[in-house]
């Protein structure tokens, strides 16, 4: 490396909040199938402590030896569905169990692969993993879920979207306590990505190796810096300009990710996957997509021309989701701009037809009906289907609070105001309907 890079790359670290947000070991579980849920749960707990024993002392010394923090370390499993053939909500729950006390005992953060696919239809146990979801995510503290319920090319299973956006509103009465925060463990999915390191949506799908690692690095400051830099030294320079310095930042980054990435696979002794490059925020000041916004001029982040600004965050998928995540309530300067009232819930939908991962971590009024939560779900799914791009939805209702008032989710997980829905119930007797939304034409292509 050129000494220019090396000093480049400490600057990112210690100045402008560069880290790997994630390392995400994958691990599949598929030779843990058994019939007995007793002896699953303990083959489960056995792989995942003889794969993902030394994950976190390895990153820790890692991270110290290059001096690149390393945020979080994850586990993706296999999904749930499809270790507990014919099962039951009770033991897809004790799977659920298994697989939180398994990641607490080896020290990882999150793991996600309470998993369902259902974008074309659903088996007994798929439905019965979608309806065990609440009771799952509600009394573990470390598992997450995702339901992916449509593709470009199955299309729109309505009658999951229904389903789910039941579980939803259940989950966020279980843990009223705190603002519904349950449901920020559950991603509802079109497209799903098969190797995505983020949580709450990632898995390990069944066309990757047994055991990899993925990368999640995130440095919207790095960004942030890069379009600030520009900016001061040529106050002319036009959009096309602007793209080609966060691609070129964006390089510098990927290559961070890499690695630490091989690093840790080298010393796992397990296979090396890919570098997820989202934009993903925290609510530190300095940590923020909004604030990129702002760097390039959006002076009112939801005002026309915020949509056109997030296209400039495209780029080339190296793997995962590899977009501009907008996590409301996790992102500092999009939470003041809901409070402003600036950004709003159809602003932000806008925004997701672009290159952003979907409605995410956004608190909406605890009263609002399944009807309209599944109306939501359904029309992302629709971007992500005809656009055929991921697209998620991650909503938390919120009980006993209306719009305009704050939920405060804590930690990386920060706060903001609660968006009011409009149009409530209007769309109640359309997807009622239920069954399927045909893929479109362009299906024809895969």
């Amino acid at each position: 490396m050129r000494t220019e890079d090396i000093l480049t790359t400490l600057r990112m670290v210690q100045e402008e909040n560069l880290d790997v947000r994630t390392v995400t070991l994958g691990i599949s579980l598929l030779d843990c199938c058994d019939p007995d849920i007793g002896r699953l749960c303990r083959k489960i707990a056995l792989k995942i402590t003889r794969k993902a024993g030394s994950l976190v002392r390895v990153c820790d010394e890692i991270s110290g030896r290059y001096g690149i923090p390393i945020v979080n370390k994850r586990l993706a499993v296999t999904p749930a569905s499809g270790l507990v053939a014919g099962g039951s909500e009770e033991a897809l729950f004790q799977v659920a169990r298994a697989l939180d006390r398994s990641v607490q005992e080896v020290g990882v953060d999150l793991v996600g692969g309470f998993t369902a696919l259902v974008q074309k239809g659903m088996t007994p146990t798929e439905e019965a993993l979608i309806r065990a979801i609440p009771r799952s995510l509600s009394e573990t503290e470390r598992v997450c879920a995702s339901v992916n319920v449509a593709s470009t090319a199955a299309g729109i299973n309505v009658d999951a979207i229904n389903l789910v956006a039941r579980q939803v509103l259940e989950l966020a009465r279980r843990t009223a306590d705190h603002d519904g925060f349950g449901a920020a463990k559950l991603m509802v999915f079109a497209n799903i990505p098969e190797d995505n390191p983020f949580m709450s949506g990632a898995y390990l799908g069944y066309g990757e190796p047994d055991c990899v690692v993925n990368i999640g690095v995130s440095g919207p400051g790095v960004v942030k810096r890069a379009v600030e830099r520009l900016r001061e030294q040529e106050p002319d320079a036009d959009l096309g300009e602007m793209a080609d310095q966060i691609k070129r930042t964006s390089f510098r980054v990927t290559r961070v990710g890499e690695l630490i990435g091989r690093e840790v696979a080298a010393r796992l002794g397990v296979e090396f996957g890919i570098v997820d490059l989202s934009l993903a925020p925290t609510p530190r000041v300095g940590d923020s997509v909004g604030e990129v916004l702002e760097a390039m001029g959006v002076s009112r982040i939801g005002a026309p021309g915020s949509t056109a600004a997030v296209a400039l965050f495209a780029s080339s998928s190296v793997g995962g989701l590899s977009g501009a995540f907008v996590p409301v309530s996790e992102d500092r300067a999009l939470a003041e701009a809901v409070r402003r009232g600036d950004l709003t819930l159809e602003k932000l939908e806008a925004i997701t037809s672009i290159c952003s991962v979907g409605l995410d971590m956004i608190p909406i009024p605890g009263d609002t009906d399944p009807e309209t939560i599944a109306a939501l779900i359904a029309d992302e799914m629709s971007i992500g289907v005809i656009n055929r791009k991921t697209t998620s939805v991650r909503i938390i209702p919120v009980p006993g609070k209306a719009a305009g008032e704050t939920a405060v989710f804590g930690g990386l997980f920060g706060q903001s105001t609660i968006m009011p829905v409009r149009g409530v119930g209007g769309a109640a007797e359309f997807v009622r309907h239920g069954g399927r939304i045909p893929a479109p034409l362009q299906s024809l292509n895969n």
